[in-house]
């Protein structure tokens, strides 16, 4: 209680992590208090810990320098379609592959081969380790075996009471989860649908695993996944039923197993095991005074297609610079409540993303027609860049009120003249105002404003722009075609919105 804290974050996952270390950027005194005993856990290390990062999630890694951290060989990585090659994997919608050959970048004008095109996989250890070793280095204090159990705010703090101790932090955000204390402790109203099924994701020992197939399998009572021997992942279609707080033994993963595979396979041992259901719900504000939600605390939903992580990380990135601008006191008024009218329809997408995959996946005619009509469109090359697009977060843009197609969007990782690209250089976290040429009348109007660069820069291929005014979470918030006068109010007016007077 002796220490006021700029920020707590409650919650030491990948969201809480990387919202921290946003914040250090900022140089905010940051705690983040977890409930787990240390930061080693079972599940977050493979097979049961893999998760796949959309392009949205690798450009965020590697703007901040992360990127050869989390992923193995990054500079190995593709960095542009390939047509030559008939097949790469895209991702999936219910278990329908979409092939990455069919990507056709001129449908997306503004994202550029590079090293943050393409998506990548990666584990939740390996995010947490790296992401601990950057928050430790810029000293925010990470305390383990602290639940949040006791929460009080009034207009100017929140005081918290986590492992037996008190904390007492200007904001509190929770990363805790889908099933958050902090969202319960404060009231969040959280709403949404209930579950139609049960889905099992198991690390076991089976006698005689060449009874089922590998891949995606469809079954008259759900569906399985093989990813390997023993790594498997399956759905049944129970209602929900399943009590997640019960014990996942062998004898009852074996017994969903052969309902759902028709086969009679059996389970030896399990070593690890994870349960989720398709429970849709989402809290209908992210913040109530100085509370604010974000990741799985703000929305659950099933973990089909691997939004769930990318959507946390995006919330985290775009609230991280708000937050922190509200705690130096440079911040305009509605600059904190910006992340709730744009990260909320985000996870409302999501949101409905994985509840289309249940009914795609669902046993019955009615599921196989509804599979069989996306196989159909998903095989054209109209339908793979409308789910590449969308499973891989490239036609993210926020409505910030300018028609211009890239405002609102992630900035262009534009090829500099000097070999260099634009993307590391966010790596501090402060927004950007970059002229392709040299603006003087531009460059006046970042002097001595905080958060902000102003940044001349010649690129090989400037595709039309001028200038471009970026926010620190990599969003253009102001464009300037190339070849005309910068409009200076425009660009002082977006300054004043995003940066302050």
């Amino acid at each position: 209680m002796n220490k006021l804290y700029d920020v707590i974050i409650a919650g030491a996952g990948p969201v809480g992590l990387f919202l921290a270390h946003e914040l250090a950027l900022a140089n905010c005194a940051v705690l983040v208090l977890e409930k787990e005993p240390s930061a080693q856990m079972p599940w977050k290390s493979k097979p049961l810990g893999l998760r796949g990062v959309n392009s949205n999630s690798v450009e965020a890694f590697y703007r901040r320098g992360l990127l050869d951290a989390l992923v193995d060989d990054a500079d190995q990585r593709p960095q542009r379609p390939d047509k030559a090659i008939p097949f790469q994997f895209g991702g999936h919608f219910a278990g329908i592959m979409v092939n990455a050959s069919q990507l056709d970048l001129a449908r997306f004008p503004y994202r550029l081969a590079g090293p943050a095109l393409y998506p990548a996989k990666t584990d939740m250890e390996r995010i947490c380790t790296a992401l601990n070793h950057q928050v430790a280095k810029r000293g925010v204090t990470v305390v383990y075996g602290a639940e949040v159990t006791v929460l009080e705010q009034d207009a100017d703090q929140v005081v918290v009471q986590a492992g037996g101790q008190h904390y007492q932090g200007r904001w509190l955000v929770g990363c805790d989860g889908g099933r958050s204390q902090v969202r319960k402790l404060a009231g969040f109203e959280f709403v949404g649908t209930e579950a139609s099924c049960t889905g099992y994701s198991v690390h076991c020992e089976l006698a005689d695993p060449e009874k089922l197939a590998m891949g995606f399998q469809y079954t008259t009572n759900g569906l399985y996944v093989q990813a390997s021997p023993g790594h498997l992942a399956l759905m049944e279609y129970d209602g929900g039923r399943f009590d997640r707080s019960q014990e996942v033994t062998a004898a009852h993963f074996q017994a969903v197993l052969r309902r759902v595979s028709g086969t009679d396979v059996t389970v030896n041992s399990i070593q690890m095991a994870a349960t989720f259901t398709d429970r849709c719900k989402q809290v209908t504000q992210y913040r109530q005074g100085r509370v604010l939600l974000a990741g799985d605390s703000a929305h659950i939903h099933s973990p089909l297609g691997a939004q769930g992580l990318n959507a946390g990380i995006g919330d985290a990135l775009n609230l991280g610079w708000k937050l922190a601008a509200t705690v130096k006191g440079r911040a305009p008024a509605a600059l904190i409540d910006s992340y709730q009218s744009e990260r909320h329809p985000v996870a409302s997408w999501v949101l409905d993303w994985t509840r289309a995959q249940v009914a795609c996946m669902a046993p019955g005619p009615q599921g196989e027609a509804l599979a069989q009509l996306l196989r159909d469109l998903i095989q054209t090359d109209d339908g793979a860049n409308h789910f590449l697009g969308k499973l891989w977060g490239l036609t993210l843009r926020y409505e910030l009120g300018d028609s211009h197609p890239l405002v609102g969007a992630s900035a262009p990782d534009l090829e500099l003249t000097d070999g260099s690209r634009l993307g590391p250089k966010m790596a501090d976290g402060q927004g950007l105002l970059v002229t392709l040429g040299d603006d003087r009348d531009l460059a006046g109007l970042c002097r001595g404003r905080a958060g902000l660069e102003y940044l001349a820069l010649a690129a090989k291929d400037n595709l039309g722009l001028g200038a471009m005014l970026i926010r620190p979470d990599g969003i253009v918030a102001w464009v300037s075609e190339a070849g005309s006068p910068a409009d200076l109010g425009a660009a002082q007016a977006a300054i004043a919105r995003w940066f302050g007077q």
